[in-house]
């Protein structure tokens, strides 16, 4: 199984790198990033403070253009091309096929994250003269979510084409992000009763603000990413396996 899907996975990862869509993007917000000291501070003392959560920020809307630009079309475009017969008719079932593709996207974007916050650290080293080595923390609450993101992205994306697959999923965004309004707590550990949703990845306010989140409430957003993705790569693989190809 393993040996089926880390192909594909790679795959994505060189076709994506070969394409250069995420240098082009990294370019762009490491751009910003550096403007991101200019920016008027909100008082004395609290400088550094504006700049990680506006790097936060940042890099949210760069993962988050990053995965919509790869999920949403790497099936479709791939049906279209008919190279998709290439694959599955080597012995690779469906359902790795659709795992493959989101393994492969969920690691460029994680690599993209490593590498802008990088970047960030280096601008606050210089600027402030802190590694602010908490903007990991954040780093990684932003890839696990995008890997859910990209999880049903990838799964809308096995029945229909691209414009709908990123309708979808701004959609599923907002809600996603909406379940402490409607329904009370923030967090992921603060969800009573327990329901699930991309507020367990907001880590701003302790990252930016505070002393960083605990190890409990990582593994709490591990747990959360585990769920909410393997459900959408299970719902993905399923419709994806019902296609007529």
């Amino acid at each position: 199984m393993i040996k089926r899907i880390t192909p594909i996975a790679f795959g994505v990862v060189t076709d994506t790198l070969r394409r250069k869509v995420v240098y082009v993007v990294l370019v762009f917000a490491a751009l910003l990033a550096f403007a991101i000291p200019s920016l008027p501070d909100y008082g004395l003392g609290v400088e550094s403070a504006v700049f990680r959560e506006v790097a936060l920020a940042l890099a949210y809307v760069t993962a988050l253009v990053l995965t919509l630009s790869l999920a949403a079309n790497r099936i479709p475009g791939e049906v279209e091309r008919r190279t998709v017969y290439n694959v599955v008719g080597k012995g690779v079932s469906r359902w790795e096929y659709v795992v493959g593709t989101w393994l492969g996207v969920f690691l460029v974007v994680g690599g993209a994250m490593a590498a802008f916050t990088i970047i960030e650290q280096v601008i606050g080293l210089i600027t402030y003269g802190e590694a602010m080595w908490r903007l990991w923390q954040g780093a990684l609450a932003i890839w696990l979510e995008m890997g859910v993101i990209a999880a049903f992205a990838v799964a809308v994306s096995s029945l229909t084409g691209p414009v709908v697959v990123v309708t979808a999923t701004l959609t599923a965004l907002f809600i996603g992000h909406s379940r402490s309004t409607l329904l009370g707590g923030e967090g992921a550990l603060a969800l009573q009763p327990f329901v699930p949703s991309l507020d367990a990845f907001n880590v701003v306010n302790p990252v930016a603000h505070g002393s960083g989140v605990p190890v409990l409430y990582i593994a709490s957003m591990l747990v959360v990413f585990a769920g909410l993705a393997g459900l959408c790569l299970l719902i993905g693989s399923f419709v994806f396996a019902k296609r007529d190809l």
